[in-house]
């Protein structure tokens, strides 16, 4: 069964998967002392099989099986069955038919993570963490994510209703029509005084070249007199590594942007960003965060942040830092296991803890979604608490003490204020975009003052 030695190897966000081409292989071997538990499944499989109340058939009880099996290791681990393990690959590639948002399963009801910008989730404001009770007339409880996405999707053009319960408010019904979901995931403008503006939503196939495009016209725009440069992150889950790398490596001189640690060689890897990397020298950068901003995010703002080539600001981020190795299974789907977990340049893992922003800056409270804090990372069943700092005495996997509420290396309290509300990010009236803007201009005229004054 287990034939192919194609691998991805993976850090996964709350909801969707960030993938990149390993170089060699974990191998998939029966170990000596296994076969008496597989005599046992394949016994219980062969029970329920010939005498269960009604027929359940072979593949279908397997894959429960090891569904059961992964899923109970921690929040990111499972099985992907063909159909799913193809869904993942088209979800990868930017363009699916759908509503537009991502979903986490934990809890037993679907939450929404984060709305797709431009999409129909995003257009009917949708908010993170909003539950997903009903699509139809069908209950989501008890139901598996993927059941969840299967009743969401369809035909383009079709529509769809779901039922929301957010926060106290009571039940409401939504309907949305499906469409093709092509993600730009990367917006950017020029904004007054000559403060440049990129809005990444996710971390897809087209990030790396569209965030280099979108730096080289802000410098033509701006007729080279850029400022200041925001990075807005806020509200992006996450998607693949290699776009977070190459996104840091735009701003950055050579050196590491983040390692990865696990058990086995292939786990221990770094990545770096060109010697010569850096599009923008001297032009001072704030990174935007906020409790949806995960995984793939947060290895950009941690990057840019150790190495003292941004700001970062807002507030606590998701705390997505653990990396899964996606084994495809010829014909049969693949296998996404936790295998390690990454690490900052200073070697701060963020499992659990996020990023801490340097900056604390929540929306206003009527900015704010309703409903309370954002669900995070630390709060999914079987998390994997943080390890501490890389090369102490922690190893992946286990706790580091820290005092309640504190953050990774810091007394600071973890701000986890609900996030802003999606359909104000990037507008006029965005109160965290301005005070990154008024920082950026006044750290210019600063700038400026000292240049004068020599």
């Amino acid at each position: 069964m287990f034939k192919s030695r194609r691998f991805v190897i993976s850090v996964a966000a709350a909801a969707g998967i960030i993938t990149i081409p390993m170089l060699s292989a974990l191998a998939l071997q029966r170990t000596p002392t296994v076969q008496p538990d597989l005599d046992l499944i394949g016994g219980v499989i062969g029970l329920v099989e010939r005498a269960y109340v009604h027929p359940v058939g072979t593949d279908e009880l397997t894959k429960d099986a090891l569904k059961g099996m992964l899923n109970r290791l921690d929040p990111h681990s499972d099985y992907m069955d063909e159909k799913e393990f193809k869904d993942m690959q088209t979800d990868m590639a930017g363009q699916f038919g759908g509503l537009g948002m991502q979903i986490s399963g934990q809890g037993g009801v679907p939450k929404i993570v984060a709305p797709i910008d431009g999409t129909p989730a995003a257009r009917a404001k949708l908010e993170p963490g909003d539950d997903i009770i009903k699509v139809g007339d069908t209950s989501t409880q008890g139901m598996s994510l993927r059941e969840v996405v299967d009743m969401l999707r369809g035909t383009p053009g079709s529509k769809v209703t779901i039922t929301i319960l957010r926060g106290k408010e009571p039940p409401f019904d939504v309907t949305l029509t499906r469409e093709i979901i092509k993600v730009a995931s990367v917006k950017s403008e020029l904004k007054p005084d000559g403060i440049g503006y990129v809005r990444i939503s996710q971390f897809g196939n087209d990030t790396s070249d569209g965030f280099k495009n979108a730096l080289t016209k802000l410098k033509s725009d701006s007729k080279d007199g850029l400022k200041g440069l925001v990075i807005d992150l806020r509200q992006d889950p996450g998607g693949l590594l290699t776009a977070a790398v190459d996104v840091a490596g735009n701003l950055l001189d050579g050196g590491t942007v983040v390692s990865i640690r696990g058990r086995q060689p292939d786990d221990q890897r770094v990545f770096s960003a060109p010697s010569k990397g850096d599009m923008l020298p001297g032009v001072p950068v704030v990174v935007l965060i906020n409790g949806a901003s995960a995984s793939a995010s947060e290895i950009v703002a941690g990057a840019l942040q150790d190495r003292k080539r941004g700001t970062v600001m807002g507030t606590q981020s998701f705390g997505k830092g653990s990396v899964q190795t996606v084994i495809p299974i010829k014909g049969r789907g693949a296998v996404r296991l936790t295998t390690a977990l990454y690490y900052t340049p200073s070697g701060r893992s963020i499992q659990d803890d996020g990023i801490t922003p340097d900056i604390v800056q929540e929306a206003p409270k009527d900015q704010q979604i309703a409903g309370g804090a954002m669900l995070r990372e630390g709060a999914l069943r079987g998390a994997i608490a943080n390890p501490g700092q890389l090369g102490g005495a922690g190893k992946p996997g286990t706790a580091k003490p820290k005092a309640s509420g504190a953050a990774a290396g810091t007394d600071k309290p973890a701000a986890s204020s609900p996030p802003i509300k999606a359909d104000l990010i990037g507008k006029p009236e965005d109160a965290q975009l301005n005070a990154a803007i008024a920082y950026l201009g006044k750290r210019a005229d600063n700038d400026k003052g000292a240049v004068k004054a020599q």
